[in-house]
């Protein structure tokens, strides 16, 4: 019996460029089946066609403006059957000497067919890059968070996000319009956001710039309360923490 096509999907926000890829799959074609699942100009066109479209492989260009190609796998994670990803770039010093310590797979532009081949032959048995791996390859924290909801990957604006509570095994972001269930570590997303967040509470965190002001708790003496924009609910704040209230009163 033979093979299924390998599906891939090309992410790369240079027009030439993905058309160049086309005409490198159709060379590869000959001696590997495959067939392109569909191309996106960036990563949140990625997430959105690939809801509706599976692959295999993605094709993904690291330097892309609103979101980088490692964020971009790093939310590719959230999908019920994550695709195996190559990196493409222009020469990187850096990005390339990272891929080589971790194994992960990356093309190195102009892109040659063979190599391509070689890749994608691999690519069939690969497994995704893990979420370590792909934090260890980001040198500055993410632009998105991602919350999976029914089988679709979710988006989240860092910039919307009001407070991140931690809830059993879940992150709850909050944002003006709604809450997402995010499953990360709240001490991972305060060490990644240490300049946009600051604790609270041991289960908390708020945006620095949605804080517009503190009051004490009633009833609870010595307890106070976070006043947040956007934010109808008052957050507590524990003893520990109550030092924050002279920071921004200064």
């Amino acid at each position: 019996m033979s093979e299924a096509p390998l599906r891939i999907l090309i992410v790369d926000d240079e027009a030439p460029a993905r058309s160049r890829m086309r005409d490198l799959l159709a060379d590869c074609a000959q001696a590997l089946p495959l067939a392109v699942a569909g191309e996106a100009a960036g990563g949140r066109a990625a997430l959105e066609l690939l809801s509706s479209r599976p692959a295999d492989v993605v094709l993904l260009d690291i330097r892309m403006p609103e979101m980088d190609g490692i964020e971009a796998a790093q939310h590719l994670q959230k999908l019920e059957h994550p695709p195996a990803v190559i990196f493409t770039t222009a020469y990187d010093a850096y990005a390339i000497q990272a891929f080589e310590v971790h194994a992960v797979d990356y093309l190195l532009k102009p892109i040659r067919a063979a190599r391509l081949r070689e890749a994608l032959a691999r690519a069939r048995t690969a497994k995704p890059p893990g979420p370590g791996v792909l934090r260890e390859l980001q040198p500055r924290a993410r632009a998105f968070l991602s919350a999976q909801e029914r089988g679709k990957v979710h988006l989240v604006p860092i910039g919307d996000v009001v407070y991140l509570k931690a809830e059993l095994k879940y992150v709850t972001a909050h944002t003006a319009q709604r809450d997402y269930l995010i499953e990360e570590s709240l001490t991972a997303l305060e060490q990644e956001y240490a300049g946009r967040f600051v604790r609270v509470h041991r289960n908390c965190l708020v945006a620095r710039a949605a804080v517009r002001g503190f009051e004490r708790a009633a009833g609870e003496e010595g307890q106070w309360v976070v006043l947040l924009e956007g934010c109808n609910e008052k957050i507590a704040m524990s003893r520990r923490q109550q030092y924050i209230v002279r920071e921004f009163s200064r």
